[in-house]
């Protein structure tokens, strides 16, 4: 559907964006690269994460589904600490809940809790749609639109085996949008950058990105030879 809705989205815009780009359909889809790459995200982006968090991930260049449409399957991870102020405010919520289930009456407080260090990773896997076109001095940019799979875990010496861990672990669907460019070094790599925004029900954060993408097949008609 995110696919047929992209198609439907950019059918006007799309193969004059990219009219040097020779027409194809499913059948010319097939493995023409993969990509390696790192990035980070902005920890203010993800609520109660620290900032500077590092990513790592891969892509696949599967081809042209239509003029200027490429399909690309990606996979990423991220894994960063809770920041000190939101565990806090964790532990003590827990002490309150604590106190008020046992009673606290005759005393000061509920128990002090310690959780320590808690981690949060993300595993992402998912499938996007570039519609690509030429810009000057041998670049190629893309905009798309995709879905995507997070596997979060959560992890923690204090946490794990409860009910904290399990609120951290889960498996959510997404989208994202996201913007970029490419410049073709020779007929079998090219550099590329790209900056995404994820969204899922109640996760958002931006991630930018750089790599580098071994090509199988040269370029496709109508991309940019490299220099």
């Amino acid at each position: 559907m995110l696919l047929m809705g992209l198609v439907a989205g950019f059918g006007m815009a799309g193969p004059a964006a990219a009219q040097d780009l020779a027409d194809f359909d499913y059948i010319n889809l097939s493995l023409r690269g993969i990509g390696f790459e790192a990035g980070y995200l902005p920890g203010y982006r993800i609520h109660g994460v620290r900032g500077e968090t590092r990513s790592w991930g891969a892509r696949l260049d599967l081809g042209y589904l239509g003029p200027g449409l490429r399909i690309s399957p990606s996979v990423t991870y991220w894994s960063s600490e809770f920041e000190t102020e939101e565990v806090s405010r964790l532990e003590t919520r827990l002490e309150q809940l604590i106190a008020r289930e046992v009673g606290d009456a005759g005393t000061e407080g509920g128990p002090a809790l310690d959780l320590g260090t808690i981690t949060w990773t993300d595993l992402v896997v998912g499938v996007d749609s570039h519609v690509v076109w030429n810009v000057p001095f041998g670049w190629l940019t893309f905009l798309g639109l995709g879905a995507s799979v997070h596997v979060l875990d959560g992890q923690g010496e204090a946490i794990d085996d409860t009910f904290i861990e399990d609120l951290l672990d889960t498996v959510r669907p997404g989208v994202n949008v996201h913007l970029g460019l490419e410049y073709p070094l020779w007929r079998w790599s090219r550099l590329y950058w790209h900056g995404r925004y994820e969204v899922t029900d109640d996760l958002r954060y931006f991630n930018v990105r750089g790599g580098l993408q071994i090509m199988f097949g040269g370029t496709a008609p109508g991309e940019m030879e490299p220099r």
